[in-house]
């Protein structure tokens, strides 16, 4: 049987990278998927490839900034699906790599609401379509920097992805008891378009591989079967977690 048979799932960010790749594995695994991103082309692209394989997609194009859309999401889950099960947060933003002082308002202002206000709209919206449902899983894409390492020139990605795990924390114990599990995912270095500023170059792509204990990169289908842990009923006591998926870069000190 798979894993997420019968489940009805929302997938934002899911153009390219880990979403692109929790999407597909979702629907080998059984779920009815609704894929959101700002880019039509590709989200047209990825439904049509997961039908081609006998699955279930929709895909919706907008800006996961938007409250409406937020809403939209899960309306076409219930309308198109019936109902939501699993939400996977994943829509976000690197934004500049600048020292602080430099940073504008506005900069700062445009990750906080891609990474972490985007999360909040999200989870306004699916939590009580996920309670009609007697509860569900929702996942927050995190990361290791700024929850186990500081890195220069990434304060505004850092504070605004460090919020998801305090969300994470919040919401996990606000609806625990009605059967909602929340968890974040803390990937290590990955190779996903966003990454291309670090990665792009082999000295850079190099150096980075070199920070994590496996001495490598992941593919965002690594970090997909994580996700898909966390969506299926394997990680049925597991809930208000930051789980490091990173290749040990977080203990790696060689």
């Amino acid at each position: 049987m798979t894993a997420l048979a019968d489940k009805v799932a929302i997938i934002t960010g899911a153009s390219s990278g880990i979403g692109h790749a929790t999407a597909k594995l979702f629907a080998r695994e059984g779920a009815k998927v609704i894929v959101a991103a700002r880019r039509r082309a590709p989200l047209d692209a990825l439904a049509a490839e997961i039908a081609a394989c006998g699955g279930h997609a929709v895909a919706i194009a907008g800006d996961v900034r938007d409250e409406t859309f937020a809403l939209a999401l899960v309306e076409a889950a219930v309308e198109r699906f019936g109902g939501l099960d699993v939400a996977f947060n994943n829509a976000g933003a690197l934004g500049e790599m600048q020292a602080t002082p430099d940073v504008s308002v506005s900069d700062w202002t445009a990750i906080v609401e891609t990474n972490l206000s985007s999360a909040f709209l999200g989870a306004k919206y699916q939590i009580p379509a996920m309670l009609e449902r007697g509860g569900g899983s929702l996942i927050f894409t995190s990361t290791f920097v700024g929850y186990t390492a500081g890195m220069p020139g990434m304060a505004a990605y850092a504070a605004s992805k460090s919020g998801l795990i305090g969300l994470t924390q919040a919401l996990a114990a606000e609806f625990g008891g009605k059967g909602l599990r929340v968890n974040a995912i803390l990937p290590g270095g990955t190779d996903t378009p966003m990454a291309q500023p670090m990665i792009g170059t082999a000295a850079g792509r190099s150096f980075v591989a070199g920070l994590h204990a496996l001495k490598r990169i992941a593919t965002p289908e690594e970090i997909a079967r994580s996700v898909l842990y966390l969506a299926s009923d394997a990680s049925s006591f597991t809930t208000g977690t930051a789980l490091l998926v990173d290749g040990g870069v977080s203990v790696n000190r060689t």
